[in-house]
């Protein structure tokens, strides 16, 4: 009785003391951004860039944008962009903002909750608002992307204007007038007459321009592929300019190859905007009549030494057709400001993936042998994801909003955007399985000019949803093709699908030399890749840069942040790394390392006897099997 009257008084004076602490309630949103509306804006903006300033990376912003009655107006930087899957917009390098009205200034108030909006009263009176800003482009890797480097610039609208919200931005009319540095070229998929130093592009709709980024350069070189596109070159120095007919001729039957393939194009005139740099900060984003690609200088000059990144064209041209002329519904917005969900990305980015592979090998970009090398390191590193066990396909598609693209600790247990290409893997299958039902009469490439090859000429957008893909497999070829994708891509799996190669003619196997596409790869990112062996990749000055969850090296406590400082009692060497693999194969001791982590030292061993494991692709059978069919150029 005791100890029950002590309890009641004990929650008494507790309840009291809570009764007594302060609770308030949610004070509500103000939403005064008005919802887009498919109306016609009353007026044309003007958007005039002075870009001359290369050297402080700074553009300099005069705009004009009409009105038809005062009071309150909410005027938008582009946030969510189509291509990047989130909202990526630089609000943050918007600076200066000055608004006026006739003649007098007019203040702003940015929203306290859409950062990218902000609201003004337009006077009564004024027939147009008066903006003046600048955008301070990165100058360090640090501050993000570098766009604008002494020799070449890439501009991009959505940087250099607002927008009024409230209406669809394809009925947003806009004039862009951008001048440039002195004798520099610029190229981009919205035509401009030249003059002087400035170009003066066409009349058209907002959403038409902020799909029109520019190149503009010093050194220059255009290249025509077709009659309807063209190659354009960028360069910091103008011997990287310089393509052999033998490169030009494989960029022509990328073109070649794309249009037999899709049986459409969806452009009046496409421009490749390609920037061979290491001034300028790499780039591959889709347009519809153009695609923003940025690598680092060798691209034609080292052509012979591997594939290097020359899978991205290949790549950003087919998003012409696949993500910008057929989307996901679900990805399309009306505005800049609504939210895009990204539910099919394995479809918008994981087919562009396989697609980019498989024309990289018919046009000759990349040699089928070489792709058959990048296909085994792709299905390698998805095969040896244990994330896999808990995170289907379809989560990852949140990856752009979740982590922004940020480098993660963990990618093997935490995966990453991995739509791209374990979305690849599942079209690979997809491939496999129409050969196999109509006994090799039917292919992905049925299903491409079926989905992709309507309305010639139309670079509109014409949107999809899950039940629309499974249709035009099934009109290709009967099968259960709902629950083929949904168990791939929303249900969790131990292993990657990997029946692509297996019912296509190859299977994945590991041997201890890597292939010349695997050897490549770790020379463009400066590291040495043990992943399959130890489970560790190490970057320069024995670096650690990533880890396998679960691998020797995850159980012998490495982790991203370690520097390996010596193997065995001598200094690192990626060399000794690798000797030290080997070593242990056919000895009675461990990989002893001593490692650091920040000012601290320890000693770790990792207990691992099976030797060097590289992944490749090992034919199975003889003759000509569905994977080699797929490659072959049409």
């Amino acid at each position: 009785m005791r100890r029950a009257f002590a309890l009641t008084a004990l929650l008494l004076a507790t309840s009291a003391a809570l009764a007594q602490n302060s609770a308030p309630q949610p004070l509500p949103f103000d939403n005064r951004i008005p919802a887009a509306r498919d109306i016609a804006y009353p007026g044309t903006m003007t958007v005039k860039v002075d870009a001359t300033d290369v050297q402080q990376a700074i553009y300099r912003v005069k705009q004009t944008i009409p009105v038809a009655n005062a009071g309150p107006m909410v005027l938008m930087m582009p946030a969510w962009l189509p291509g990047k899957h989130a909202a990526r917009g630089e609000i943050e390098k918007l600076a200066g903002l000055k608004i006026g009205a006739n003649g007098k200034p007019v203040p702003w108030t940015r929203d306290t909750v859409d950062v990218w909006a902000f609201h003004v009263d337009v006077p009564q009176g004024a027939t147009q608002l008066d903006l003046e800003f600048q955008f301070v482009g990165a100058t360090d890797g640090n501050q993000g992307r570098v766009s604008i480097a002494p020799t070449m610039l890439n501009l991009q609208f959505e940087q250099v204007s607002l927008y009024p919200a409230g209406y669809f931005t394809r009925h947003i009319p806009v004039s862009a007038t951008v001048t440039y540095p002195q004798g520099w070229t610029a190229v981009s998929g919205l035509p401009a007459k030249k003059q002087g130093d400035s170009y003066v592009y066409e009349t058209t709709d907002y959403e038409t321009l902020i799909d029109s980024p520019v190149f503009a350069g010093r050194h220059y070189r255009e290249i025509k592929l077709s009659p309807q596109v063209d190659l354009n070159v960028f360069a910091d120095e103008p011997e990287e300019l310089a393509a052999t007919p033998e490169q030009i001729d494989a960029h022509k039957k990328l073109v070649e190859q794309s249009v037999k393939l899709f049986g459409a194009q969806h452009y009046d005139q496409y421009e490749f905007l390609l920037a061979i740099s290491d001034e300028m900060g790499g780039i591959g984003l889709e347009h519809h009549r153009s695609s923003e690609n940025g690598v680092k200088p060798g691209y034609f000059t080292k052509w012979s030494e591997g594939p290097g990144s020359r899978n991205l064209l290949p790549h950003e041209f087919v998003h012409s057709w696949n993500g910008k002329f057929r989307r996901g519904a679900d990805a399309w917005t009306p505005d800049f400001r609504t939210p895009m969900r990204d539910t099919m990305l394995w479809v918008y980015e994981g087919q562009t993936q396989f697609w980019g592979y498989v024309l990289q090998a018919r046009s000759g970009i990349v040699s089928k042998q070489d792709t058959l090398d990048m296909l085994a390191n792709i299905a390698a590193s998805l095969d040896n994801r244990p994330a896999r066990s808990w995170r289907p396909l379809v989560d990852t598609t949140n990856d752009p909003i979740i982590s922004a693209r940020r480098p993660k600790g963990w990618v093997s247990w935490q995966r990453s955007e991995d739509y791209y290409n374990e979305g690849l893997l599942i079209w690979l299958e997809a491939d496999a399985k129409l050969r196999e039902l109509s006994r090799g009469k039917k292919s992905m490439d049925d299903f491409a000019r079926a989905f992709f090859g309507m309305r010639d000429g139309d670079w509109g957008v014409l949107t999809y949803d899950f039940d629309t893909v499974v249709a035009t497999l099934n009109g290709v070829q009967p099968y259960d093709w709902a629950g083929f994708l949904k168990s791939r891509v929303y249900d969790v799996a131990p292993k990657a699908p990997l029946a692509g190669f297996t019912q296509n003619g190859y299977r994945l196997i590991y041997t201890d030399e890597p292939t010349p596409a695997f050897k490549n790869n770790e020379k463009r990112r400066n590291m040495v890749d043990h992943s399959y062996s130890i489970g560790l990749t190490v970057g320069k000055g024995g670096s650690i840069s990533g880890v396998i969850w679960d691998s020797p090296a995850f159980d012998a406590g490495l982790d991203l942040g370690d520097t390996i400082v010596a193997v065995a009692g001598r200094e690192y060497s990626d060399e000794r790394l690798k000797d030290a693999i080997i070593a242990a194969k056919t000895g009675n001791a461990p990989i002893k390392l001593l490692v650091k982590s920040g000012s601290r030292y320890r000693e770790t061993t990792i207990d691992y006897r099976d030797g060097l494991r590289y992944p490749r692709l090992e034919k199975i059978g003889t003759g000509e099997g569905g994977l080699d069919k797929l490659l072959a150029a049409r």
